[in-house]
């Protein structure tokens, strides 16, 4: 970026850095919240993107996850419960040259938004969806979410949700998205890489971020953030790479058939050549990763996936779109409209 640009009142010389991307408006957040270094972390990579502030876009339903839009020096609309997918549709086929987001939440995505994410999904237009995950309505103080597990106990289930939860990657996949990756809050480093990646990729990119509500599900994704256990319940996906986790990758996950199962590193029996490789294009191997930890029969034992589950690269709506304008002019020229609505296919009703 060479040109000198406007930020927030001052003349930049298009250098532009993650403050630059901070708006002038007071982060209303809890103190402790997740959101807080999702925010800092999506500013840091703005720069990195070379595209002006004013050619991107943040869309946002509602929840706490929705005020995104206001801490970003961008453009940003904040629409209503679970239509950020359909708002960002229209958007993204009207101006497919703007970088279009969608920041929302368990509840605003996967509740009243759910028709709205997977027809978003299927379709494949060239959209960043940001689905902060913490198993909990947090706005409207501590409900029960549709990512919430079973047992959990809130303000609206006080012996325990009976609900069985989504799993978001699998929904995401099942609706044949072509970018389907997750993520951690306390995992700066790895979610900005997981953020490039998103961006990076041609389609709809889904990144699950796990996001610690501080205040009603405390320590939700405890297991896989603690340092004392997160080695044993965290596995990090590279494509190409075994998967290895564990204090010094004493363990992976081999594959007995179609079934994932621990194999000891140290026990002599198994070693790397007999472990799973990622492969970011293998559906039928991404539908394992995804219910890897839904496996009853080793339960607390096959550890939770994070990084990239499936990537595929295929045309992007709004390019079909525009496609078949362009066909239909080459074929039909520029058309008349008078001529349209008095032809043969019009009737008088009497």
């Amino acid at each position: 970026m060479s040109t000198q640009k406007t930020v927030n009142g001052t003349k930049t010389n298009g250098n532009l850095q993650a403050k630059d991307f901070a708006s002038d408006q007071e982060v209303r957040w809890c103190p402790g919240c997740g959101d807080y270094t999702i925010l800092k972390q999506v500013q840091t990579l703005m720069p990195k993107m070379g595209v002006d502030p004013e050619n991107i876009v943040f869309v946002a339903g509602i929840g706490c996850s929705s005020r995104f839009p206001y801490y970003m020096n961008t453009y940003g609309i904040h629409g209503i419960h679970g239509r950020a997918p359909a708002i960002a549709t229209g958007l993204k086929v009207s101006r497919p040259d703007l970088s279009v987001w969608v920041v929302t939440g368990d509840g605003d995505a996967l509740s009243i938004g759910g028709n709205h994410i997977i027809h978003l999904l299927r379709r494949n237009l060239d959209i960043n969806v940001l689905l902060f995950n913490n198993e909990i309505y947090g706005l409207t103080k501590g409900q029960y979410s549709p990512t919430s597990p079973q047992g959990l106990v809130t303000k609206t289930s006080p012996s325990g949700s009976v609900d069985n939860p989504f799993n978001p990657l699998s929904l995401a996949l099942g609706a044949n998205g072509s970018f389907i990756a997750r993520a951690m809050d306390r995992d700066p480093k790895h979610l900005q890489y997981l953020l490039e990646r998103t961006w990076q990729h041609k389609g709809t990119s889904f990144l699950e971020i796990y996001q610690n509500c501080i205040v009603f599900n405390d320590n939700a994704f405890g297991p896989y953030t603690d340092k004392s256990m997160r080695d044993s319940t965290s596995l990090y996906l590279e494509d190409g790479k075994p998967l290895l986790f564990g204090k010094d990758e004493a363990f992976g996950i081999r594959l007995d058939g179609c079934r994932p199962e621990i194999a000891d590193l140290a026990g002599g029996k198994w070693s790397q050549d007999d472990l799973w490789i990622h492969d970011e294009k293998d559906r039928n191997k991404a539908w394992l990763l995804t219910t890897l930890f839904d496996d009853n029969t080793q339960a607390g034992k096959l550890p939770r996936p994070f990084g990239v589950i499936y990537a595929e690269d295929r045309p992007t709506y709004e390019q079909l779109i525009q496609d078949q304008i362009t066909a239909s002019f080459e074929r039909y020229g520029e058309g008349n409209l008078e001529n349209l609505l008095t032809g043969e296919e019009t009737w008088t009703v009497k």
